[in-house]
């Protein structure tokens, strides 16, 4: 199977918040398969739609060492987040070459429409938390680097450039 081309930074769809998902349908379904394998030929530890210029409230993350254990989510919301943070070097797809380091909280706890369409609360710890919590940011319209300070993600964006030429 193949996925449709990442968006390229700065398109609008990475700054806008995506559209909540109001059930789990075949379409909805799809769209996370075709974001497994995307995320998988990154590779990656998780993908939100927007990435792919889906603009629907989707994520999918796999911090799994053996893989094939992507979570499916629907209109993600962090509940909680543990006081505890850790430090991981963050990237994207939209932004290739370029990545940072951000410090986010350990643990998550996030409710979500799963992929049988029901209203679930599951908690995150480590890479897998890292991942919710990146995910859920660009479904907001954010991007990692709008979490470091203005001189380091412009300092980011301009090596991006640079790289992409």
């Amino acid at each position: 199977m193949t996925h449709r081309p990442f968006v390229p930074w700065p398109h609008p769809v990475l700054r806008t918040a995506a559209s909540p998902v109001a059930a789990v349908t075949d379409d909805i379904r799809a769209i996370w398969e075709e974001m497994i394998v995307a995320m998988d030929n990154m590779p990656g530890v998780g993908l939100a739609a927007p990435q792919l210029g889906i603009g629907l409230a989707l994520a999918v993350v796999d911090a799994s060492t053996a893989r094939g254990q992507a979570v499916r989510m629907a209109n993600p919301e962090i509940l909680h987040s543990s006081v505890e943070f850790r430090e991981h070097e963050e990237g994207s797809p939209n932004l290739p070459g370029v990545w940072a380091r951000l410090s986010r909280p350990r643990a998550v706890t996030v409710r979500f429409l799963n992929a049988h369409g029901e209203l679930e609360d599951r908690d995150f710890v480590g890479l897998w938390a890292t991942s919710v919590q990146h995910q859920v940011d660009h479904l907001a319209g954010r991007m990692f680097f709008d979490r470091l300070t203005k001189l380091r993600r412009d300092m980011l964006i301009k090596k991006a450039r640079k790289i992409a030429n």
